[in-house]
């Protein structure tokens, strides 16, 4: 299994811009997915993001045009760029690796937009 650690998450206000890190403890070269996403209070673990090891990229509907996945396969890492920041995209983030048949999860990072 891949290890994920999160970081990069807090408090910021409404318009503001956050920057999430996922770093992986192999390489992510032989990861095919790698993914963002998020749980707020009382409602399900949603898919904000995805990357494949291609580069292709897919996001939801409410993050689409505010929100960027890419990765840094130098750093084993993944990131999620996330501006003009709304209080309803405010969750604990996590960060998910697909890798042949083997599903990981990070251990999640909260966000919170103040209005």
């Amino acid at each position: 299994q891949v290890q994920l650690v999160e970081s990069g998450g807090g408090l910021v206000q409404a318009g503001g811009s956050l920057r999430l890190s996922c770093a992986a403890s192999t390489s992510i070269f032989s990861i095919n997915v790698m993914a963002w996403y998020r749980q707020a209070p009382g409602k399900q673990r949603e898919v904000v993001a995805a990357i494949t090891s291609g580069g292709t990229t897919n996001y939801a509907d409410s993050v689409k045009g505010r929100f960027i996945i890419s990765r840094d396969n130098a750093k084993n890492t993944v990131y999620l760029q996330m501006s003009s920041l709304k209080p309803e995209d405010t969750a604990v983030y996590f960060c998910n690796a697909v890798r042949y048949a083997t599903v990981s999860w990070g251990q999640g990072t909260q966000v919170t937009v103040s209005s």
